[in-house]
């Protein structure tokens, strides 16, 4: 077997499916560099990240329909054990020629991708519509999440379009970056935090003064709409897991 080690990005996974064509690799995997471990029985293939492979591989999946296209894509950002296995048994397969591959869930590839996107696009909008921002004293709205995939490129757009007039950034303490919208546009960044702010958790001493008001008052509304005979703990859980109850404000920890 050939093991085609890549950078991990979606950009090298994309070449590294590439070179498995290109080389006419029939017996092979592929493996981020990060955690790879070399097979002493296996051909070790490294596959240099080539946006020119990457975008040949990407307009030939988007040229399927562009939902097979992203369909791989989130898949990638689902950080699933085994990921890219499954990446490259899903493209073999769409790109066998059977007419309307992509869609047909009676295959284990295709019905396994299926399954994870659905996952990835629930945890997005729930990310979506769980992120809480708090008002720092320069005037940056600020936001720390840590989702269970990587959904930080897919919202990125919405709150792009709704908080246009304003600085944002929001952090994924998990892995470590976040994404910045300057009024302009978005970037990725990384930050390094100082110890008083507990790896970027507590911005209480930079928050804006006007922010602890804010919050007591968003506090108080939540309170008044609950109607406390008609709680239903149950239904509430259902619609709002309890792991993302660190993200809000209402619930006493945002």
């Amino acid at each position: 077997m050939t093991q085609v080690v890549y950078d991990g990005s979606f950009e090298g996974l994309l070449t590294a499916v590439f070179e498995i064509y290109e080389y006419k690799f029939t017996d092979a995997s592929i493996h981020p560099a990060p955690t790879f471990n070399a097979n002493v029985f296996g051909q070790q293939h490294n596959a240099i990240s080539n946006r020119e492979k990457a975008k040949r591989v990407w307009k030939k999946l988007a040229a399927i329909s562009p939902q097979t296209a992203r369909l791989v894509y989130l898949t990638y950002l689902a950080e699933i054990p085994y990921m890219e296995s499954l990446v490259l048994s899903f493209i073999r397969y769409v790109l066998s020629g059977r007419k309307g591959a992509e869609r047909n869930i009676g295959n284990p590839h295709v019905l396994k991708v299926t399954q994870t996107v659905k996952k990835v696009e629930r945890e997005k909008h729930r990310m979506e519509a769980f992120v809480r921002f708090q008002l720092t004293s320069d005037e940056l709205y600020y936001a720390i999440i840590a989702p269970d995939f990587n959904v930080l490129p897919l919202i990125a757009p919405h709150f792009s379009n709704r908080y246009a007039d304003q600085r944002w950034l929001i952090y994924d303490e998990k892995r470590k970056y976040g994404i910045y919208y300057d009024l302009q546009q978005t970037t990725n960044v990384t930050l390094d935090f100082k110890a008083e702010t507990a790896n970027g958790k507590d911005i209480s001493h930079i928050i804006h003064e006007t922010e602890a008001a804010f919050q007591q008052l968003w506090k108080r509304y939540f309170t008044s709409v609950n109607i406390p005979s008609r709680k239903n703990m149950q239904l509430h859980i259902r619609h709002m897991p309890k792991r993302y109850w660190k993200y809000l404000i209402e619930k006493g920890t945002g």
